[in-house]
């Protein structure tokens, strides 16, 4: 669901065809960004486009995820992200817990863990974090081109992969950690045009790209049509707390580039702003 880009781009202001929305760069090499239809778009569905069962290949994959987990494990990134969610992120989480003692994760946009390396990484990231914490619950994955393989091994770690394409439009009824790092913007927009109330925005966690990045750009193409896939984005910044990941120079954190966790306290007693269709 997300593209290989290093940083915004922005050849032409009036024109979208140029424009790159994934602001960090994407471990997926070879892939262009695509635009999604995110007002349209229904719940539909899916499958892996593949059907053969490939003992040797899961095995394969299998290993290579156990060495990614040890090797991100014990990584100078992982203890930094570790104790940053001990010291600076815990307060927010406990308050969108509330009474609950467990907060799903959903994983969008995650690519091919068998083909590219920061899709493991960030799949081994998510494993450790809810064996590490115990209010990380149930770990849900989905990304429209995983094989029947990455499915198969996925669950084989614990996860469960949807089995509908919701094109990030999950409703929050609970609280619920959202994991879609260097997804494109859309998407994000998606997940908060489905959830534009009070309610479910105060019981959402989302960790991905930073949106005070998001609106810094925006601000330079201000006429740009792209904004308009940006716009509930731009509209939930001024009740957002925002706490960027910590940079570390080593090989990990590339994979987690410019991702912020962010944590949304709108007023319950006034309404949305409202934003067209």
């Amino acid at each position: 669901m997300a593209a290989s880009a290093k940083t915004l781009t922005i050849n032409n202001c009036t024109s979208n065809e140029d424009w790159t929305v994934v602001l960090p760069r994407r471990g997926r090499k070879g892939r262009k960004a695509t635009k999604v239809e995110i007002l349209e778009e229904k719940q539909e569905p899916w499958a892996p486009t593949d059907s053969q069962i490939d003992p040797s290949r899961e095995t394969k994959l299998k290993g290579k995820m156990e060495r990614c987990m040890d090797k991100i494990g014990v990584s100078q990134f992982y203890h930094a992200f570790r104790d940053q969610i001990e010291t600076s992120v815990f307060d927010h989480i406990h308050r969108v817990l509330g009474s609950e003692t467990k907060m799903q994760m959903v994983m969008y946009g995650i690519g091919s863990i068998e083909l590219y390396e920061p899709p493991c990484l960030q799949l081994s990231l998510a494993i450790l974090m809810k064996r590490d914490f115990s209010w990380i619950g149930n770990i849900e994955v989905f990304d429209p081109i995983l094989s029947v393989t990455e499915t198969r091994v996925l669950e084989a770690f614990g996860c469960s992969v949807i089995s509908i394409n919701e094109h990030g439009k999950r409703e929050v009824v609970k609280p619920t950690m959202f994991f879609m790092p260097h997804c494109e913007a859309e998407l994000y927009n998606n997940l908060l045009q489905a959830n534009w109330k009070p309610k479910p925005l105060s019981n959402m966690v989302l960790l991905g790209n930073s949106f005070e990045e998001y609106e810094e750009h925006a601000s330079l193409c201000k006429n740009s049509p792209v904004l308009n896939s940006m716009e509930h984005i731009l509209a939930v910044r001024r009740f957002t707390h925002e706490i960027k990941v910590k940079k570390i120079s080593d090989d990990y954190y590339n994979a987690f580039h410019d991702s912020s966790w962010h944590f949304f306290s709108p007023d319950h007693d006034i309404d949305l702003p409202c934003i067209r269709p």
